[in-house]
């Protein structure tokens, strides 16, 4: 077993299945771009280890609380890395998080976006350290697909060795 996906399950993590959309909803897009030394991945929502989208939904600050925010963005990291684990074949191959862009579907007055958002970065550090997980981030407020919470999209540099 590869590193990283070592340090996910000895913390008890499960790498989700791909987000199970309503079957009216089509997504035509790739959950990961893979260009030269660079993997852009697309916005994921949180979903549960099956792919369903993951409960509570609403806005932060009104139906969902900031600690239900801040895990779901825990889970919209682990779908973003199952997803790059499916494109890449090996989690160990990311030498670097460059960026996170954090969308929180939040209440009319919640400012907190970073406290949320902080649930997608602490996980990305304490799996892959500062050396390799430390990112540019940014988080803002708007209204999210399918009332999700969260919704992030990343770019990480990838070892190309062989590939």
């Amino acid at each position: 077993m590869a590193k990283i996906e070592a340090r996910i399950a000895a913390l008890g993590l499960v790498l989700p299945q791909p987000l199970r959309s309503p079957p009216a909803l089509k997504l035509p897009f790739e959950w990961v771009r893979i260009r030269g030394a660079r993997a852009l991945v697309s916005g994921h929502v949180p979903v549960e280890a099956d792919g369903q989208l993951a409960s509570p939904l609403g806005k932060v600050g009104a139906e969902v609380s900031p600690e239900q925010g801040y895990a779901a963005a825990r889970l919209v990291a682990l779908a973003h890395l199952a997803s790059l684990q499916r494109a890449l074949g090996d989690l160990d191959r990311i030498t670097a998080w460059l960026r996170v862009f954090a969308m929180v579907n939040v209440a009319p007055g919640f400012y907190e976006t970073p406290r949320v958002t902080n649930g997608y970065s602490d996980l990305i550090l304490e799996l892959f350290g500062p050396e390799i997980g430390a990112h540019a981030r940014s988080s803002i407020g708007m209204v999210i697909p399918l009332n999700a919470p969260v919704n992030c999209e990343a770019e990480v540099e990838i070892d190309l060795g062989g590939h």
